[in-house]
């Protein structure tokens, strides 16, 4: 409410100093722009769901067998060291490039 109080003897001001066209269009401008703003934080505020991914990922993990998450943990694992070996092997590279050019 403080900026509503601010509001209005700002804009009475404003209107007493007899504006010209452009600064009235950019106050609108920016009024309405705010308003939008406004409105579009409330509907996704409300049209949001309320579960996360993280606890539809933790639903489904309880429905898979033992067996399953531990072949995908291994998956991710595999995966996972593949891409560290791809990156050293790159700043090797760049090493040895930069190496030959120096000398």
């Amino acid at each position: 409410m403080e900026t509503m109080h601010e509001l209005i003897p700002f804009a009475k001001e404003m209107l007493s100093q007899k504006p010209n066209r452009k600064m009235v269009k950019l106050y609108m401008l920016g009024s309405v722009l705010a308003f939008f703003g406004v409105v579009i934080g409330l509907v996704e505020a409300v049209c949001s769901p309320f579960s996360s991914q993280a606890s539809l990922e933790d639903e489904e993990d309880k429905n898979k067998p033992a067996a399953a998450r531990e072949q995908q943990q291994q998956l991710q694992k595999r995966e996972d060291l593949a891409q560290a070996k791809g990156k050293a092997q790159a700043a090797l590279q760049r090493a040895l490039v930069t190496r030959q050019h120096a000398s």
